[in-house]
């Protein structure tokens, strides 16, 4: 007996030796192919078990496919400046074309909204230019003539005469939230037309000097020169935003872009395609943000507002009675507790016609009506990329 089991434990082990040899020098003769582990059918299995719940996952195809021919690029010309001196024929005889500039171009992008052939793009793509040539995603190409600019918020129209346009679905930016996937489409660095991806990083931004009325969404899309003027889409392929601007340090994405939201381009849209330009209220005070130690000092702690450090002499807001000191918390329906939401609650006025301001002084709340007029539109421009 004790012969047999001795017997039997050296054939196993002959076994198992002769198994591990042949699944190391020859793993075809097992069926199996070398470097291939059990790993395989484990990552086989996780991928199958995790499918259900990808089903939430929108492809980003569908969205790209439907947005992207909508989005065109802009090239923009301007005709060389002769100096003075180079007028003189003499000059140029001796002297050659010294005072003559080169022609200088641009390069953008735009982004159709009708059928009718009206473009969305940023101001500063189109600004000064002699010639705006429009190129779309099909290929065809067409002069597209201004309608109208908004430097204020850095949008302009753009008007081309083709038919059968691909027209973008404006979406609602109301809605968007901090995580929401998003596509930016435009022609960075005249390559071609490019679609790149990212979530929205912030909403609402202000104070970044870009424009006068600023509220900013923020994208880590790579936004790069040559897609100012092109389209921030949702997962659905719906316009959201007209991209504007980036931070950067080299002159690249650097993951923190900007877009004007739809509800401001479709309100600037409708008031230039309606009147030829966008019609704003203005009051004439110089407004300043109200700290808690300005809130403690003027009597007011725990309260909101705007506090008013200036106000134009025979302004609107001076001829209804507002003064130095005054704390503005509501105008009309809008409730404000910044420089900016003060800025735009008034922008939204329509001038010539009265409207309430509720006011905080020391001896309580009182509520003045305000005759705005109309503001005047800026003469400059900040510099963007």
């Amino acid at each position: 007996m004790k012969r047999l089991w001795l017997l039997f434990a050296q054939s196993v082990t002959v076994l198992v030796a002769v198994f591990f040899v042949v699944a190391t020098l020859k793993p075809d003769w097992l069926g199996r192919r070398p470097g291939v582990t059990s790993v395989v059918p484990v990552f086989e299995a996780i991928t199958s078990s995790s499918a259900p719940a990808a089903e939430g996952v929108t492809s980003f195809r569908t969205a790209a496919q439907v947005a992207s021919a909508a989005v065109v690029s802009i090239n923009t010309s301007k005709a060389p400046v002769n100096s003075p001196p180079n007028m003189d024929p003499w000059f140029r005889f001796f002297f050659g074309d010294q005072g003559r500039s080169q022609p200088q171009s641009g390069l953008g992008s735009g982004v159709i909204v009708s059928p009718a052939g009206y473009i969305l793009t940023n101001n500063h793509v189109i600004e000064e230019a002699d010639e705006i040539e429009v190129m779309l995603n099909d290929g065809r190409r067409s002069v597209a003539q201004v309608i109208g600019t908004d430097p204020e918020t850095d949008l302009a129209i753009l008007k081309i005469d083709l038919t059968g346009l691909p027209v973008i679905a404006l979406g609602n930016s109301d809605e968007l939230a901090i995580g929401d996937p998003v596509l930016a489409i435009g022609n960075p660095f005249g390559v071609g037309q490019t679609v790149t991806s990212g979530i929205v990083s912030a909403l609402g931004r202000t104070q970044l000097g870009i424009n006068t009325f600023e509220n900013f969404i923020q994208t880590d899309a790579a936004i790069n020169p040559g897609n100012s003027g092109g389209a921030l889409v949702d997962v659905h392929g719906h316009l959201m935003g007209i991209n504007t601007a980036i931070y950067s340090r080299s002159g690249g994405s650097m993951g923190i872009g900007f877009a004007i939201p739809t509800s401001t381009a479709r309100s600037v849209l409708e008031a230039i395609v309606r009147d030829g330009q966008v019609t704003r209220g203005w009051i004439g005070v110089e407004p300043q943000d109200l700290t808690t130690e300005m809130a403690e000092s003027f009597g007011i702690a725990g309260m909101q507002g705007v506090i008013i450090t200036g106000v134009l002499q025979n302004g609107p807001a001076a001829q209804a009675g507002i003064r130095p000191g005054d704390v503005i918390s509501r105008v009309g329906d809008r409730d404000v507790a910044s420089v900016a939401e003060l800025l735009s609650a008034v922008a939204a006025l329509t001038p010539g016609v009265p409207a309430q301001l509720q006011v905080i002084r020391r001896d309580g709340r009182t509520a003045v009506e305000v005759t705005p007029g109309r503001r005047n539109l800026p003469t400059s421009n900040g510099q963007r990329r």
